[in-house]
């Protein structure tokens, strides 16, 4: 940790960014993110397994841009947000300073993003035990079993949206949610609202999900939304060999077309 609380001061002493995005105390033992703009703040910074929240979440919002130039704590899932968000043309390389956190939490300094591919090409996608069950027991599930299975779990949605707010691939301006001319999706907290709400998030973030968990972790009543993302995610990396934020460059499997690919699924 002293590693990046010295590397984060120096970085603001010479004014190679103007703001560190990182973690520090909350109240009660709970780990928030702070937003360092003086050296002698740096000391404020903190790294332990309680840093979970996805801070990539941050990068775009305008009030942090204001700032300056931005240096970020970044363990493995916000690298893999990085590279997608790279990938999604949101920044472009050079214009954040990432200090890297290795799972040892040391500081990992990356000079391009294609050191940031090499390395987070050595780690799996991690998930509970107890997750890995529940995955396995509903693919088990018939399709309508599925159905009515996430229909009663989304049911209990009040959508306060913290699953989007969590989310740092959930980054545009004004979401279909927020529309009501046309009207997409039901303001109502029911049965069928919530199901497009989480169906239409789902869609949305299949291919670029990088599964940091944030959006279950956000979620006040424990939807495990995240799973049904997670399950996307295999299903992409299965049938188009794409796999979100593994590269600055990488394609979008949604939104590109290739003359050989398959159409099987098409019924």
């Amino acid at each position: 940790m002293e590693q990046i609380i010295k590397k984060a001061k120096d970085l603001l002493e010479k004014n190679t960014v103007q703001v560190v995005i990182g973690y520090g105390e909350g109240s009660k033992n709970r780990v928030r993110p702070v937003f360092i703009t003086k050296p002698e703040d740096a000391e404020k910074l903190i790294y332990d397994d309680r840093c979970i929240q996805n801070l990539a979440v941050y990068i775009l919002k305008h009030e942090v841009k204001h700032l300056g130039k931005t240096g970020i704590t970044a363990p493995y899932f916000v690298l893999r947000s990085i590279l997608q968000l790279s990938s999604e043309n949101q920044i472009k390389e050079g214009e954040l300073i990432i200090l890297g956190v290795s799972s040892e939490s040391n500081l990992i300094e990356f000079p391009d993003f294609k050191s940031i591919e090499n390395y987070v090409a050595s780690f799996n996608l991690h998930i509970t035990v107890q997750e890995k069950e529940l995955i396995e027991k509903i693919k088990k599930m018939s399709m309508e079993e599925r159905f009515i299975y996430w229909t009663e779990v989304f049911s209990e949605c009040f959508k306060c949206y913290a699953c989007r707010s969590a989310c740092p691939m959930c980054y545009c301006s004004r979401c279909t949610v927020d529309c009501n001319q046309p009207q997409w999706i039901p303001v109502a907290s029911h049965a069928l609202g919530n199901l497009e709400w989480h169906i239409m998030r789902a869609m949305h973030l299949a291919g670029r999900c990088v599964n940091c968990g944030q959006c279950a972790e956000a979620c006040p009543i424990d939807i495990p939304m995240n799973l049904l993302t997670y399950k996307l995610t295999e299903d992409l990396n299965e049938k188009f060999g794409m796999f979100a934020g593994a590269g600055a460059t990488a394609e979008y499997a949604l939104s590109t077309y290739k003359p050989d690919d398959k159409e099987n699924f098409i019924i």
